[in-house]
This record gives C-alpha cells, sequence and structure tokens, in this order.
C-alpha cells in the first residue's frame, strides 16, 4: 500500500511518478496542440524530437537514482504524449486527486492506474465535471494551499486556462484548516511569453523560505504584493519575461537543499547555489518547447 504525503514542494523526496517521453507520436497538428509555446514550434519546425526528449528525461531520472529516490513511470501508451505527469493529478496531505483533463488526456490517467491502485481508495479523489483544476496550478507550503486560476469571464475561450473558480472553491470545501489562497493569472492562447499556463509557470517555492516569481505572470497586482509580503521581497528570486518564457520557475525540488534545474538557467542556477542550494543541472530545453519543464514532468507522492 503506497501511504502517500505531500505537505509542501520542498521536504526530501522519497517516491515520485515522473513521466515518460517514449512513443510520443508524431509532431501534433496545429488544431490539436494544447499550448502557444508549442505552436510556435510547430511553425518553425522546432518541435522537439522523441529521442532528444527521451535523453532529457533519462538525465532527469538519473539525478533521482542519485538522490535514491524511488521513482514511478506511466504505462507506455501508443502516440501520446505522456511527458507531463503534474497535469493529470497531484497529492495533497495523503489524498490522492485525478484532475478533469482535456478529454484527450483522459487515458494518461490510465496510463498511472496500477499506481493509484497501491493507494487506499478512500484516499482517492476524482472532482465533480465541473471542477477543473490540474497539478501545477497547485502548491503546498505551511499551511497554504496556493491555486492558480484564470477569473475573466471568457474563461471558457481560453485552452490555456486549466484551473476555474469551482476548483479553488472545492479544495476550500475540502481543507477547512488550511488558508487556500487562489491567483488569478495572465493567459493567451496565442503568445507563450504572455502566458502562464499552470501557477507553476510564474510561481515556485525553494529551498525553506524562498521563492522564483514573474511578477507580470499574475493579472492582479494584489495577488503578487500578497506573495511579497508572506516570503520577504528579499527572499524572492524575480524572472523577466524572457526567463517565464525558457521555464525558469519551473524546477524541481529533491529538498530543501537540493533542486533539478535545466542547465541554461545561469542567472538562476547561480542564485540558487549563493544561498546554499545545490543544484543538479540537466538538459531539458527540448522538451521546454511544450510549455512544461522539470516540475511539469513529476507528481510527487511522498515526501518526508
Amino acid at each position: 500500500m503506497l501511504k502517500l504525503h505531500i505537505k509542501d514542494e520542498t521536504s526530501p523526496l522519497k517516491e515520485v511518478i515522473l513521466g515518460i517521453a517514449n512513443d510520443n507520436g508524431p509532431v501534433p497538428d496545429l488544431k490539436d496542440a494544447y499550448d502557444p509555446k508549442s505552436i510556435e514550434h510547430i511553425k518553425a519546425g522546432t518541435y522537439p524530437k522523441e529521442s532528444d526528449m527521451i535523453k532529457e528525461m533519462d538525465a532527469f531520472n538519473a539525478v533521482f537514482e542519485k538522490y535514491q529516490v524511488k521513482v514511478h513511470r506511466p504505462t507506455i501508451l501508443k502516440d501520446c504524449n505522456q511527458i507531463f505527469s503534474r497535469d493529470i493529478a497531484f497529492v495533497i496531505d495523503d489524498y490522492f486527486f485525478k484532475s478533469n483533463i482535456l478529454p484527450d488526456r483522459e487515458k494518461e490517467l490510465e496510463a498511472i492506474e496500477y499506481i493509484i491502485d497501491q493507494i487506499d481508495p478512500s484516499k482517492v479523489i476524482h472532482p465533480p465535471a465541473d471542477v477543473h483544476i490540474e497539478g501545477g496550478d497547485v502548491m503546498l507550503w505551511n499551511g497554504h494551499i496556493f491555486i492558480g486560476t484564470y477569473k475573466g469571464a471568457d474563461y471558457s475561450q481560453y485552452i490555456t486556462a486549466r484551473t476555474n473558480m469551482e476548483g479553488v472553491a472545492y479544495i476550500k470545501e475540502l481543507f477547512p484548516d488550511k488558508i487556500v489562497k487562489e491567483f488569478d493569472l495572465q493567459k493567451s492562447n496565442t503568445s507563450a511569453r504572455d502566458n502562464a499556463l499552470h501557477l507553476d509557470c510564474c510561481f515556485q517555492p525553494v529551498g525553506n523560505n524562498k521563492a522564483i516569481i514573474h511578477k507580470e505572470g499574475f493579472r492582479s497586482l494584489e495577488d503578487y504584493h500578497y506573495l511579497v509580503e508572506l516570503f520577504g521581497m528579499e527572499n524572492l528570486f524575480h524572472i523577466d519575461k524572457d526567463e517565464m518564457y525558457h521555464m525558469n520557475s519551473n524546477i524541481f525540488s529533491i529538498a530543501p537543499d537540493v533542486v533539478v534545474s535545466e542547465r541554461n538557467f545561469t542567472r538562476l542556477n547561480r542564485w540558487l547555489a549563493s544561498h546554499g542550494i545545490t543544484v543538479e543541472e540537466v538538459p531539458y530545453a527540448e522538451i521546454a518547447k511544450q510549455e512544461g519543464l522539470l516540475r511539469c514532468s513529476t507528481m510527487p507522492l511522498i515526501r518526508e
């Protein structure tokens, strides 16, 4: 039996689901792309090759092996992009939530069913159909649950709007003892530089009291100031539009003092190291072309 335990973003990691890039399928048609960055690369003929993405995920997996983290992988489905396991599920405390994912991606959940079967069924939750919430929008930190959302009346017109206010209300109801705080994110179907696909595309806690943040990712300045007050300006690493576009806030913590980051994130990696955090650098620039990076590829099950 898998006893889930996730209270925050950075405690020492014991078990994780890591997505998989094998049998990823052909380059998608433009009409089937889910985000503006993929569209950009499909049009430019620079969409990532499966062989390159497999190498990048192998490098990430090797870091988990180094730190003796138990890694679960999805069952390989034919012609299916299964890299971003964070989208399809998430854990809060000892509860496993299945996301109401875009309909085309339902089969990705089936590919991790063998893992879900190891969890106490009373701890597995499939929210009602009107509740949209994806793991990239959910973060735990010191008694808080941070949730990325989009409050615009035109929510349904954005394929990039993944978590709705019904999702926020649902989590508030389930966890009355936690501070559930939603953040209204900038969305764009056409410009990757103006689109925070999930909360982890513009914000993420690291270490014990620090965070990476992209101010322009928030539609409301109040939301940004809430985080400044909570963490303290001196503990925030601000990334610009270009760094946000390259997914600098989407790194992954194995422990408070160990982070896996993309090797090209020079400024960020230097800052992390200057705060005593070991940075395990991996190549992940090809996978980044699909508007997802290291946090998006992982779904932690157990942290200490």
